[in-house]
């Protein structure tokens, strides 16, 4: 596709009424080029922590993400933020293809297995490794709902707000679910014995 730099200044709106009036293919795709480039990392990178870290299941679904974007953008009008609608269509991506796969790996665990130190032990690899498997095993109880909310909230730190668009809950329906995640998380990780709960997630107030 090709690429004109001067579109790199414009907003998400300009450049998505571009691609709507565009005159041309070469204007439509330029302007869609620029949404591409500006949103492709970040959406490779959010959709690679929901497939377990898999690089090519994520470059896959980033690319799915676009392809879908591109036929669907001439009738996108704006009731949301262009990234929470991009992000709702990779989500939707990533649930198809788990469900293919019989997989639910919705989370990539290499940071929150840092948040259960528990001091030091004598093979730490081991104790972050375990840590590791006890909390993607307690992820794995939670319903898809909660498994989706807990990641865009906790993981990808996006607002109520967004999150709201792209699940289309209630903004005090998503805090519940959020509660009730981290509270089973927590429930499981007491029970194994082998993590304290106490700083792991620190709860919003409500």
């Amino acid at each position: 596709m090709a690429y004109r730099p001067e579109y790199g200044a414009l907003s998400d709106t300009e450049l998505v009424r571009l691609f709507q009036a565009g005159s041309s293919m070469a204007e439509r795709d330029a302007a869609f080029t620029t949404l591409v480039e500006r949103y492709q990392k970040r959406l490779y990178f959010a959709a690679r922590k929901m497939m377990h870290g898999n690089h090519d299941e994520a470059d896959e679904i980033a690319q799915e993400t676009f392809v879908k974007a591109y036929d669907a953008l001439k009738t996108f009008r704006g009731e949301a933020k262009l990234y929470t609608w991009l992000y709702r269509i990779m989500m939707n991506a990533v649930i198809q293809r788990s469900r293919k796969q019989k997989v639910r790996q919705m989370l990539g665990l290499e940071t929150v297995s840092e948040l259960a130190e528990e001091g030091a032990q004598a093979d730490e690899s081991l104790m972050k490794s375990e840590t590791t498997r006890l909390i993607e095993a307690a992820i794995e109880t939670l319903p898809p709902k909660q498994q989706r909310v807990f990641m865009m909230r906790f993981y990808e730190e996006l607002p109520y707000e967004d999150i709201s668009e792209i699940v289309g809950t209630s903004v005090g329906a998503l805090k519940a679910n959020y509660f009730h995640a981290v509270r089973k998380i927590g429930e499981y990780l007491q029970a194994s014995g082998r993590i304290a709960l106490e700083g792991i997630v620190e709860l919003e107030a409500f």
